[in-house]
């Protein structure tokens, strides 16, 4: 799929929310690095800062919220383009970060696939988004921090669900979504009930000062 078809879409979909956001172009300049990140300094130094802005000293619940508000970053865009019939590759995906902002996410040449239902979005999204960039996120904070796998896929599965909880309701999104989180590492993560998706463990943002439990989390 051509480049401008790819970034037409991640525009659109950038319209729902900063979790949306996926930039097109211009990540060659200071500050950009691959995504997903191989060192363990940098991740360390925004762990810590993510502590510093919640309030807390403890490593692994800087490094929980970091992990579920990158995976968000990662599965919204990613999946509401799908939904539209286009997955984007997110090979050459780079971040760019500093103390006290957000991550930015660009792609420097947007590319794609067109994919023409909820199925075969799904095949093409699992890898790209758990295998390559998710396990290896989880492999290099671990190095640092102990993140049990059980609040990592838990994280990962509570960012993908909850992306459905922005813009309009949609059942193409919500379709990619269920087949998704039925495959591993997230099937059993959750469960959809009356009052929408359920983890079945915590994030541990309760933990943080002033904080509390989640909408969705398996204390409540």
């Amino acid at each position: 799929m051509n480049t401008a078809e790819v970034a037409r879409v991640l525009g659109e979909v950038a319209l729902l929310g900063p979790y949306f956001e996926i930039g097109a172009g211009g990540a060659e300049g200071p500050g950009w690095r691959p995504l997903p990140e191989s060192e363990s300094e940098r991740l360390a130094q925004v762990v810590a800062d993510y502590g510093e802005r919640l309030g807390t000293g403890e490593g692994r619940v800087a490094a929980s919220i970091f992990f579920q508000g990158l995976a968000s970053r990662l599965w919204s865009p990613v999946v509401a383009a799908a939904a539209r019939g286009v997955v984007p590759d997110l090979a050459g995906l780079r971040w760019r970060w500093a103390p006290g902002e957000s991550v930015g996410l660009r792609l420097a040449e947007p590319r794609g696939w067109g994919v023409e239902g909820p199925s075969e979005a799904a095949d093409l999204i699992h890898p790209m988004v758990v295998d390559k960039q998710l396990r290896p996120l989880h492999e290099v904070l671990s190095s640092f921090v102990g993140l049990a796998d059980g609040l990592v896929w838990g994280n990962a599965a509570s960012a993908l669900a909850g992306s459905l909880n922005v813009g309009p309701a949609d059942s193409a999104r919500a379709a990619i979504v269920r087949l998704l989180l039925a495959r591993e590492p997230l099937a059993g993560a959750g469960s959809f009930g009356a009052d929408g998706f359920v983890r079945h463990n915590c994030c541990l943002y309760y933990r943080v000062p002033g904080g509390g439990m989640c909408g969705d989390c398996g204390l409540r």
